[in-house]
């Protein structure tokens, strides 16, 4: 199944493909102030695909924070965040922020509540490449 989604304004296109029905799908509650800010429930499937498609790249790029390891997908036009990537080893992994997906309503499962903020860099890296969803960025019309 593909669950389709993006920001506000349409800007941002995510498409995450997936064996799994979104209440069989892992959500979760980082804690950490941005994802909290923007009120994220995300998740990610390590045996499915994201795809972002965006008109062009943000000016300065994405915006990262804490370990500046990850880009942050918030759409530089309405400021709705889509997901995270990062590249572990040449291949990008994924989380898809689930509130932007057109079934959010259908991931009716508690979500987990996750605290990173004892990892190291190493170790972020590799649970990421671990959990997160094989994913690449398509620059181009949608």
């Amino acid at each position: 199944m593909t669950l389709e989604g993006g920001c506000h304004c349409g800007r941002l296109r995510v498409s995450f493909t997936t064996a799994h029905a979104p209440a069989e799908l892992p959500l979760r509650a980082c804690q950490c102030a941005f994802c909290r800010g923007h009120a994220a429930l995300t998740t990610s499937d390590p045996d499915g695909e994201v795809v972002l498609t965006v008109p062009e790249l943000p000016a300065g790029g994405w915006y990262r924070f804490g370990m500046g390891i990850t880009e942050f997908w918030v759409c530089p036009r309405c400021g709705v965040y889509v997901g995270g990537y990062v590249e572990v080893d040449g291949q990008g992994r994924a989380v898809v922020n689930t509130r932007v997906l057109e079934r959010a309503r259908e991931f009716t499962q508690a979500p987990a509540v996750m605290d990173y903020g004892d990892e190291t860099r190493e170790g972020r890296l590799a649970r990421r490449a671990r959990v997160w969803t094989p994913a690449r960025v398509r620059v181009g019309r949608h």
